[in-house]
């Protein structure tokens, strides 16, 4: 059994020992996790004293209530956030709104409990935070444990993100108290917001799964001859409607037919990721320019953009897993971190190279060369 120490941040006296009534004797346990949690409550009325709790002992979960004398939750929790402890926050307010949900979001909260709540709402919530709790922890282990960990942390994960209700729960509940009004339009952002989320987990999902059956050798290749040209048409079909989103045009450049012995769906794994890329980390009106061509035994694809680019040390970090570029620019693009990952272990697998050109606000440009197999 595993004790999460969980501080109850409220200045009602009422909501905090009513949080320790319903907790204090609650444990949780996960199919898929061998440990069960119990939880140990401590209870802070201010932001003041939470501090110094939080100063002296290590704390997994924190309850926070928006409305503290002094200091309000969400002030407080900017500054936990910059201190980047080892927690997960909890909203628990009754004057939840979008703005203080995007905010509050923005600035590290996992969830939100409105006010009042019934014994099953609090037990649900906790229960939900403590799964994230475990697998945020889990991730920081990865670089530090071996392949049998990864797997298990990729395996676990794609089973909790098949169902993205955390990430949307809070503008649901917002939705569903009417706390704009009865006009649909006023909840468009929301829905937007929540439609973007579960869009990101489903391409998440789908990567780790890939990363996972390559790594582990599970993945079973069907080999046999196929156009890639003609995957590769498919593909652009595909991506034709991110690329009108995002005011991108692509001008691809492929010969008519080339066929190979190779697995259909990863050279449509290969051809996603450069081009869902070249268009996703592109300027307003910019370009994409794909190109297959066979070169003496070679097949060469280009993919060249016109986009942001990259300097040198963010190059050396593109092809690491759950490794994303982060900067002002890229702070809006939403992204697993896994695909250029699995582009590189494909190209690998076929005993190919991977060449990459660019330069800040220019572009850059993505070369594969692959043996041709007939």
């Amino acid at each position: 059994m595993t004790t999460l120490k969980v501080l109850v941040v409220d200045d009602e006296p009422a909501i905090r020992s009513g949080v320790i009534r319903i907790l204090k004797n609650h444990n949780v346990s996960f199919p898929f996790i061998q440990e069960d949690f119990d939880f140990e409550l401590i209870e802070a009325g201010t932001a003041e004293i939470a501090t110094e709790i939080l100063e002296k002992t290590k704390i997994d979960i924190m309850l926070l209530d928006n409305k503290l004398p002094g200091m309000e939750g969400i002030e407080f929790l900017k500054i936990v956030s910059e201190k980047k402890l080892d927690l997960a926050v909890m909203m628990i307010t009754s004057h939840a709104s979008l703005d203080l949900a995007v905010m509050a979001t923005r600035r590290g909260a996992y969830n939100f409990v409105p006010k009042p709540f019934t014994p099953q709402e609090m037990r649900a919530a906790i229960e939900s935070i403590a799964k994230h709790l475990y697998l945020k922890r889990m991730t920081s282990t990865l670089k530090e444990e071996g392949k049998q960990i990864r797997f298990k942390f990729l395996s676990v994960l794609s089973h909790e993100l098949k169902s993205p209700i955390n990430a949307i729960e809070g503008y649901l509940r917002i939705m569903q108290e009417k706390q704009a009004g009865e006009n649909i339009n006023n909840y468009k952002v929301m829905i937007e917001r929540s439609i973007d989320r579960i869009k990101g987990m489903r391409g998440l999902i789908m990567d780790m799964l890939d990363l996972t059956k390559i790594e582990s050798g599970t993945k079973t290749q069907n080999l046999k001859p196929v156009d890639i040209c003609e995957i590769a048409r498919m593909t652009l079909d595909s991506m034709y409607p991110l690329a009108i989103q995002k005011n991108v045009k692509i001008y691809p450049d492929l010969i008519e037919e080339l066929t190979v012995t190779a697995d259909p769906s990863e050279v449509e794994i290969i051809f996603n990721n450069l081009i869902s890329n070249a268009v996703k980390y592109n300027k307003d009106g910019g370009k994409v320019f794909f190109t297959i061509k066979k070169q003496d035994e070679n097949i060469i694809i280009i993919v060249e953009d016109t986009g942001i680019g990259m300097n040198e040390e963010e190059q050396k970090q593109l092809f690491k897993e759950f490794v994303r570029i982060k900067n002002q620019k890229t702070q809006q693009i939403s992204g697993s971190g896994l695909g250029l990952s699995i582009l590189q272990k494909l190209v690998d697998m076929y005993k190919g190279n991977i060449q990459v050109d660019s330069k800040e606000d220019v572009g850059t440009k993505f070369t594969v060369t692959l043996p041709l197999i007939k």
